[in-house]
């Protein structure tokens, strides 16, 4: 019997995206979106870019939570490194590589006991 391993629990502003699309399709739809704008049709024809990335189900299943999505894709970089680490069991170096990260950011990100940022998360600020 084979164990699946737990995935990490998204922050607020990634769970719509997890909700809608489950992690996997999630992390796919955010490294190749992330940090861009996005708008989704409320019926999508499946003529979108991200039908590519997560199919015209996904596009369907993010159209329906759109309006719980910020304007501008998160990165989600640290809840993608956790992610990546336990679920696809790659190494901190295979994550550095992935998001193009330095070794001792991708090492904050994985140390849940290292001092954290204050105030706001970048993908949360406006768009100006």
């Amino acid at each position: 019997m084979s164990s699946i391993p737990n995935i990490p629990r998204p922050p607020a502003h990634i769970d719509p995206y997890v909700t809608a699309l489950g992690a996997e399709l999630a992390v796919r739809f955010l490294l190749a979106f992330g940090g861009a704008e996005f708008y989704v049709a409320k019926d999508p024809k499946g003529k979108a870019l991200a039908v590519e990335v997560i199919g015209l189900d996904g596009l369907r299943a993010l159209a329906a939570v759109a309006d719980k999505l910020p304007a501008r894709v998160p990165t989600a970089k640290p809840w993608i490194a956790k992610y990546l680490l336990t679920v696809d069991g790659l190494s901190r170096t295979d994550i550095c590589r992935k998001l193009h990260a330095t070794m001792p950011t991708v090492a904050r990100w994985l140390d849940d006991n290292a001092p954290k940022r204050e105030g706001p998360h970048p993908d949360q600020l406006p768009l100006l």
